[in-house]
């Protein structure tokens, strides 16, 4: 069976999004299976475990179920949004198992009864990295879709330009206009929010 067009496959992914978020079971099974694949080696990927990623895969689904109705089509592509969701989830699982990894350990009588590192940033630098973030990502929101999508298929897939001409089905040298365009805009927007260093 030939593989679908990736406009009528993000189509038939933006549709099953909005059954699901009616609670419609059979859409979301039929995007499970439509999706499950991708996402576990997108998981896979980051987090670089199998059964963490089915885990995460599985967290991911959950709050796919729930989270549906948020899904907006004139933001991001469908597949786009559920990459994202699950990165987030893959980020969200490096950054416990990292802390879990500190261990506290009694050091002599004299010293206090733990040494606590630190080496991690103090919580204003957490709350400014907090606020950069959202910084970054009303960056890429303002970006047009066309290239706000080849710029998340290089970032989050890693596709050269060849590879994002081909699964965008655009011309080699549109998606290299996209993609300069697009870093140029966000490198203005972040150097605008302070964050280009």
């Amino acid at each position: 069976m030939p593989a679908a067009d990736p406009a009528e496959r993000s189509a038939r992914l933006a549709a099953s999004l909005a059954r699901v978020a009616l609670a419609d079971q059979r859409a979301f099974a039929a995007l499970y299976g439509q999706t499950s694949a991708h996402l576990y080696a997108v998981a896979l990927r980051i987090v670089r475990d199998p059964a963490a990623a089915e885990d995460i895969l599985q967290e991911a689904y959950v709050s796919i179920w729930h989270n549906a109705g948020r899904y907006d089509a004139a933001k991001s592509q469908p597949i786009t949004w559920l990459t994202a969701i699950v990165r987030n989830r893959c980020l969200d699982h490096l950054r416990r198992r990292d802390l879990d990894t500190v261990t506290l350990t009694p050091i002599d009588d004299d010293a206090p009864a733990y040494d606590i590192p630190d080496e991690g940033p103090a919580p204003p630098d957490l709350l400014l990295q907090g606020a950069d973030a959202s910084a970054v990502r009303a960056c890429v929101e303002a970006l047009e879709a066309g290239p706000r999508q080849a710029i998340a298929l290089a970032f989050f897939q890693g596709l050269s330009h060849a590879e994002l001409a081909s699964h965008m089905r655009q011309p080699l040298g549109t998606i290299k206009s996209w993609v300069r365009r697009a870093l140029e805009r966000l490198k203005r927007c972040l150097d605008g929010a302070g964050l280009v260093r």
